[in-house]
């Protein structure tokens, strides 16, 4: 079986070696190669070609997320970035998920460290997951709607009406994309917006102070029952409770995984179905696996409308295209035309009030 080749970019020797060790033991990979800034990662990704790059974040002169956005600018590769939870490390590690990184996992301690073993698998893991993942320059297709024959794709949804709510799934390539997204809805968005991004636990305190610092909408994880507000962003809690919505509160719950997942895009847009029927606005973004389509699936039969991203902007198509194969999508759209669509949406039933 050919192994997955890994170019480490970190430029503490003692923190590369330890990163060596950890992924050279595991049968999957080889290094193909050790970076110690980012000027030197540009030029071993032209030499070695690997499948995958461990980016640190803190590098002398250009910065990680710098690094990332050069690779991905000039030779696309998936890069998983590996750094400390605490600290400005957050909203550094989510500017190179801005700039087109993958993931971000915890740096794993020393092998002496309880939590030593759950977090070089986890290295591992999203390292082998994410080698699989075919990046490339993605351009906006021609043509103002892209329907991929989804029947009614450009038809406004029938019997006109005022939405409550918008919900939103994301996984693999998701911080980006919510932020382009969001941005685009402006300060005066009249719903709650609720969401689902599979995110590491560590990281999702700083991930939901980055997005509040870069889009015009305030953010909250939801902890406890909470009121839904018009124009405010209410992010799922971290991966040990889903989201849901009863009323007017969204709720944390602690029921079981939905497959893997907890929080469950699934189990959010199913609640949603249930609470609000044809009042609300579904919409599935990049990521891999099925989450989401299942539960998109159930708020396209209470008669709410369901957006998908298309394949051509995608990070990773896999949550969309589970959605598209269900039949569960009104409409695919390529990620700059979401919000219009959702705005035109919201006006549209604005007006019928």
């Amino acid at each position: 079986m050919k192994r997955i080749r890994v170019l480490v970019v970190e430029d503490s020797p003692v923190i590369a070696e330890h990163l060596r060790r950890i992924i050279s033991a595991d049968s999957r990979f080889e290094i193909a190669g050790i970076a110690g800034s980012g000027e030197e990662a540009l030029l071993k990704v032209q030499q070695v070609a690997p499948d995958v790059i461990s980016m640190d974040i803190h590098l002398p002169g250009m910065q990680g997320f710098e690094a990332t956005q050069k690779i991905m600018s000039r030779h696309p590769t998936p890069i998983v970035v590996v750094s400390g939870s605490r600290g400005d490390d957050v909203p550094i590690s989510m500017r190179a998920l801005q700039a087109g990184a993958l993931a971000v996992v915890e740096k794993p301690p020393s092998s002496s460290h309880e939590d030593y073993a759950a977090l070089a698998s986890k290295l591992c893991t999203q390292l082998a997951i994410m080698s699989e993942v075919k990046v490339v320059r993605q351009r906006e297709p021609q043509g103002s709607r892209v329907s991929d024959g989804i029947s009614g794709s450009t038809r406004a949804p029938a019997g006109r009406r005022a939405y409550r709510v918008l919900a939103i799934a994301a996984s693999t390539g998701g911080p980006s994309a919510l932020m382009l997204l969001l941005s685009a809805l402006g300060k005066d968005f009249p719903l709650p917006i609720l969401i689902v991004q599979h995110m590491t636990p560590a990281f999702l305190e700083g991930f939901a102070e980055w997005l509040g610092s870069v889009i015009p909408l305030p953010v909250t994880i939801v902890r406890s029952p909470t009121l839904l507000e018009p124009g405010r962003v209410f992010l799922a809690p971290a991966e040990k409770r889903h989201l849901t919505v009863r009323g007017s509160l969204a709720y944390p719950d602690d029921s079981a995984p939905n497959g893997v997942h907890r929080p469950s895009a699934n189990v959010l847009f199913s609640s949603i179905a249930g609470a609000t029927g044809s009042a609300a606005i579904g919409v599935l973004l990049t990521g891999m696996g099925d989450d989401g389509a299942v539960g998109l699936g159930e708020l396209k039969r209470a008669g709410s409308w369901t957006i998908a991203e298309h394949e051509s902007t995608a990070t990773v198509y896999g949550m969309p295209a589970a959605a598209v194969r269900l039949g569960a999508v009104n409409e695919l759209l390529p990620l700059p035309q979401i919000a219009p669509r959702i705005l035109e949406l919201v006006g549209v039933a604005r007006e019928a009030e």
